[in-house]
């Protein structure tokens, strides 16, 4: 196996770092949106990942393609299941990392007054993806 392959496999949950919910402020509004109920800004931050599990540095501005939202209602997540939204890793235009988006861009697929569970994936450029970040509970 060739270096380049393990660090690829090497991908994995411990990259994301940080995960917090606020409830204000802009950002991040590059993910799947629906046409559904006006909620309120609801704001998922992390920080992007600076390391691959074995310790090899990486650059989230040359290495990363995306991040990947997860949303349900049991903060159990899979390989089976399917992202809510994907969030473009590098702010278009500004070469920084993005480290937040806006739940509420989800309201078509959200109901009010339900506690929902977010996770989040890095994407590499190779498709390569880490585990699943650790789950938050939020709520509108």
């Amino acid at each position: 196996m060739h270096w380049y392959h393990k660090k690829l496999i090497l991908f994995l949950a411990g990259i994301i770092l940080g995960l917090s919910l606020s409830a204000c402020g802009g950002g991040g509004e590059t993910g799947t949106a629906g046409a559904g109920p006006q909620l309120p800004p609801k704001i998922l931050s992390w920080s992007p990942p600076t390391a691959y599990s074995d310790g090899t540095s990486l650059n989230p501005v040359a290495e990363l393609d995306s991040f990947e939202v997860y949303v349900n209602q049991s903060g159990v997540f899979s390989n089976a299941d399917s992202p809510a939204a994907y969030v473009q890793a590098v702010v278009p235009g500004s070469n920084k990392v993005t480290t937040e988006f806006n739940l509420a861009n989800l309201g078509y697929f959200l109901s009010p007054g339900v506690v929902y569970r977010v996770s989040l994936r890095a994407v590499a450029l190779t498709g390569a993806k880490s585990g699943f970040s650790p789950s938050a509970s939020f709520s509108f």
